[in-house]
């Protein structure tokens, strides 16, 4: 799940192809992006219920916005709330096109704003700068 959550050019900034300690990757050793999503795997696996996982995963891929109302556009149509639709640039679970998708459909949203972020998904936790200025826009 972690590799979902992060994007590749931060995973290789940060390990590139460097192996694990004294550890050979040609003899059953790992490189240290292995042993980082290793340690991950083990955090989730002691704090998270395997099957909350499995069905928070099939919630939300099986969740679908337009089901019941006509479709996605027919759904967006119906949002009246002031919006403002964001997205990180290196997002892999939600690409910046699916908010530019968002943002054109729901009337009076602006153009989708995009994070600048090397830390995908996460990185609406990480760019705080960024995010307090896309609030601040909203509530203002």
């Amino acid at each position: 799940a972690h590799v979902t959550y992060r994007s590749e050019a931060e995973l290789a900034g940060r390990f590139g192809r460097a192996v694990q300690g004294a550890e050979d990757p040609r003899r059953g050793g790992r490189y240290q992006v292995e042993s980082y999503l290793d340690h991950q795997a083990a955090k989730l696996v002691r704090r998270f219920d395997a099957g909350s996982y499995v069905t928070l995963s099939t919630a939300m891929n099986g969740h679908d916005v337009g089901r019941g109302r006509g479709g996605v556009r027919s759904a967006l149509r119906r949002v009246s709330a002031r919006t403002l639709v964001a997205g990180i640039d290196s997002d892999r679970l939600y690409p910046p096109a699916q908010q530019a998708e968002l943002a054109a459909g729901i009337p009076g949203a602006d153009r989708a704003r995009v994070v600048r972020s090397p830390y995908g998904h996460d990185g609406f936790l990480i760019e705080v700068e960024q995010v307090a200025a896309l609030v601040a826009e909203l509530l203002h």
